[in-house]
């Protein structure tokens, strides 16, 4: 199968291609490297912005299959410039319900849940508290009458492969490097729970159904942990670190639990990594001076676009313009 990955050079694409490129599958990767300066991966590549219809479809005539990573990730890097993040996580999704007839998985998010009690399944109520949130909602619908399965992954954590940058703004990766430079947490709070997701186990379920004919609304999480609880697990596996519960409300109000049985049940979905496996990882790195700067913004989304314009685009060339 040929299969074409939109921002396949990010966290979860770096996972996904690593996986493809030892099976059958025939791979091309579409992005337009708004977090890198360079793809190194020996992977067909293509320079490109999903919202250059012209440019995209040339490259959607060649493939059987799509899976559309491309997006603005995160409630803050959303929040930064609306308009852009609708055009980016909505009305480009929109166009490729429109014209795109192949095999489409598409990364929606248990933030479409907003904060609601009890374990959630796909026919729970939604109510996003994000423009993140509410961009894909919205996309979810222009796809249920396409040949496309979406999932809702819970928050992931982990390192993806060696090549794509680590995200060090998702709770987990975040809370385990201030855990190992610091030897100091906070949490505000910390009863809210988080459905929670090792990369690699994302790219695994996109990967065993690019050939399935199942459609619809999947949830995907491993473990759902209360951030209390998540800052205890990465005070064992850093000794030494302190935590520091303050009583308050974090400006994050989102809290909610998820089922994945209807994924377990329909395509056999079975986490392989638990959140120490998670933990230790980026421990690891950390303490092996992998990173040479962990202030640096490239490693958070909303960092890296506070400092870097979201308003890039590609010609027809596939040259980004800024």
């Amino acid at each position: 199968m040929k299969v074409l990955i939109t921002g396949g050079a990010g966290y979860l694409g770096g996972a996904l291609t690593d996986i493809l490129l030892n099976s059958k599958h025939d791979v091309r990767v579409y992005d337009a490297l708004m977090y890198e300066d360079d793809y190194l991966k020996n992977v067909p590549f293509v320079l490109g912005d999903i919202r250059n219809t012209k440019h995209l479809k040339e490259q959607l005539k060649w493939a059987d299959a799509v899976v559309w990573l491309a997006a603005l990730v995160g409630d803050g890097a959303c929040a930064l410039n609306l308009d852009v993040s609708t055009q980016i996580n909505q009305e480009t999704v929109k166009w490729l319900a429109d014209n795109y007839d192949g095999r489409i998985i598409f990364m929606s998010t248990c933030s479409v849940y907003g904060a609601r009690d009890g374990e959630l399944t796909e026919d729970s109520p939604t109510g996003p508290l994000s423009v993140y949130g509410i961009t894909k909602l919205a996309s979810e619908g222009f796809l249920q009458r396409e040949n496309a399965i979406t999932f809702r992954l819970g928050t992931l954590f982990g390192l993806g492969d060696h090549y794509a940058r680590i995200r060090l703004d998702l709770v987990v990766n975040t809370l385990t490097a201030r855990a190992v430079t610091d030897r100091k947490l906070k949490v505000f709070g910390g009863e809210q729970y988080r459905p929670l997701l090792h990369v690699r186990d994302a790219a695994q379920a996109i990967a065993d159904n690019l050939e399935t004919k199942h459609t619809g609304i999947f949830n995907l999480h491993s473990e759902n942990v209360k951030i209390l609880d998540l800052a205890k697990k990465v005070q064992k596996q850093v000794p030494g670190t302190k935590m520091e519960t303050v009583d308050m409300k974090f400006e994050d109000l989102r809290n909610y639990r998820v089922s994945s049985d209807k994924a377990k049940k329909t395509f056999g979905f079975k986490p392989k990594y638990t959140t120490v496996d998670g933990i230790t990882e980026v421990r690891d790195l950390i303490a092996d001076k992998r990173i040479k700067d962990l202030n640096n913004p490239r490693y958070t989304n909303e960092g890296h676009l506070t400092m870097f314009s979201t308003h890039k685009l590609v010609d027809q060339n596939g040259n980004i313009k800024k």
